[in-house]
């Protein structure tokens, strides 16, 4: 699972209503779903994945360590029924 390669950091960091104007603009539905969080899992994000630029798998335990309805948002809204996952590898 690959969230993101690097979304920049001052939409991830802004408040709330600037984040959701953002995300209507996001290419990729990843993107768009982390825009959407509330500022503390989108803060949470940039300190443990984009700070983390030498953990090679940091979005992953980013993932795995959130809270279930952000995790369970994330199969709804990313991963949708009927659309293969990307693999990464």
């Amino acid at each position: 699972m690959v969230l993101l390669p690097r979304m920049d950091k001052v939409a991830l960091l802004a408040p709330t209503m600037v984040a959701r104007t953002a995300a209507r603009y996001a290419r990729r539905r990843e993107e768009r779903w982390l825009l959407r969080q509330p500022r503390a899992v989108r803060t949470s994000y940039v300190r443990v994945v984009l700070d983390a630029d030498s953990e090679p798998k940091a979005d992953e335990i980013w993932m795995l360590r959130q809270a279930q309805p952000v995790r369970e948002s994330y199969i709804r809204e990313v991963l949708r029924e009927g659309e293969p996952a990307r693999c990464t590898e």
